[in-house]
């Protein structure tokens, strides 16, 4: 089974850059993140998209020069924001 992962609603986030970092303020549980890279374009990229990791990674290739990415570390990062509710992991069902 394939997981796909989506952003929080957008109405339940506020970004702000702040130089290397990113704080995302989560309205539905009232938490601020500071995060870094890949975080928060982990966050962009899931905006509005219901992607499988292997998606996730086509799309930040298309943006990023990633240069041997690692799907298990990206895996992991999304883990990272699936614990947090920035990010929501679904099991597609066969």
């Amino acid at each position: 089974m394939a997981a796909t992962y989506r952003a929080a609603p957008r109405a339940t986030l506020l970004i702000e850059p702040l130089d290397t970092l990113t704080a995302v303020y989560h309205r539905a549980s009232g938490q601020t993140h500071l995060l870094a890279a890949p975080a928060p374009e982990l966050i962009e990229v899931l905006d509005q998209n219901i992607l499988t990791l292997e998606e996730i990674m086509a799309a930040l290739a298309a943006r990023f020069e990633l240069g041997g990415a690692d799907p298990q570390a990206l895996a992991a990062r999304l883990d990272e924001l699936v614990a947090v509710a920035l990010v929501e992991r679904q099991t597609a069902r066969s």
